[in-house]
């Protein structure tokens, strides 16, 4: 039987609502994403809240959205949406917009 590799890609869109801005919240992640070899982007809202776009394998996708539940100290997360996307492989990093 062939072993599985972790090559299976994921992407997610998230909407973090709380205290999530002002708090390093973007650069956290990004530091988080780049640490698991994410691509993508995080963005501020203007109603306060964040939205973030991250594609890679099953596992460090994963591990980022659990990353976004709690986020960085000062932060305050009371609600984390994430909806499933195709990846589109367009990405060449992540960065902070």
């Amino acid at each position: 039987m062939p072993e599985l590799k972790e090559s299976h890609q994921k992407a997610v869109l998230a909407l973090i609502r709380g205290r999530v801005q002002g708090v390093g919240f973007r650069y956290d992640a990004r530091s988080v994403a780049r640490s698991l070899g994410i691509l993508g982007w995080i963005t501020n809202l203007p109603d306060g809240g964040v939205e973030t776009y991250a594609e890679g394998t099953n596992a460090a996708v994963d591990r980022y959205v659990q990353w976004l539940n709690h986020g960085p100290p000062g932060a305050r997360v009371d609600s984390l949406d994430i909806s499933e996307r195709i990846p589109k492989g367009k990405y060449p990093s992540f960065s902070v917009e």
